[in-house]
């Protein structure tokens, strides 16, 4: 069965976006990058709330690019995806689909069948997931900056127990931390 991993980038604080719906403090630099891409390979389905897609189908005609957002393009190409949204009416990225609803069966069913393991992202759709019991493991890249407030990177109300498999740490301050759910 393939796993759902849950990735972020998030402040210190535990933010994804800063109050004013800002995220350029999380950009990763290059050798994080290769890091996130190392980590994404593997990645069969990518599972978007719709402004998490509404941000990353930039990647799907990015061409001014080189080096590891250049081959990140290409590994977000060549995934599927699957957009939550009940208001999109047409998705923009080829290999893309979009389910109305958010159901836990049909995402089981999904890990079940697929060969290689799946992505969630979106703080609220990966929230979603990770209260029902369906987040297998969490990559959380913790940028080097405070934001005092915006949208939270976990749920507040939702406790886990958590396994650490790995810790990184990167010359730019951004630390990785991989926990697998128990």
């Amino acid at each position: 069965m393939a796993n759902l991993i849950y990735s972020a980038i998030t402040s210190l604080d535990g933010y994804v976006e800063d109050a004013d719906g800002g995220f350029e403090w999380a950009a990763p630099d290059e050798e994080v990058h290769a890091f996130v891409n190392e980590l994404e390979r593997p990645i069969a389905t990518y599972l978007y709330g719709r402004r998490m897609y509404d941000t990353m189908v930039y990647w799907e005609t990015a061409t001014d690019h080189s080096g590891a957002s250049r081959e990140y393009a290409e590994i977000w190409r060549a995934a599927e995806k699957v957009v939550y949204s009940r208001t999109l009416h047409a998705v923009t990225s080829a290999r893309t689909r979009i389910w109305r609803t958010f159901e836990p069966d049909a995402i089981q069913r999904l890990k079940e069948s697929s060969a290689a393991d799946l992505s969630i992202g979106g703080a609220d759709l990966a929230g979603q997931a990770l209260n029902g019991g369906l987040v297998d493991e969490c990559h959380l890249f913790i940028a080097p900056i405070m934001v005092g407030g915006g949208k939270r990177a976990l749920p507040n109300d939702l406790r886990l127990r958590l396994e650490l498999l790995d810790e990184r740490r990167f010359t730019s301050g951004f630390v990785h931390l991989h926990y697998r759910v128990l």
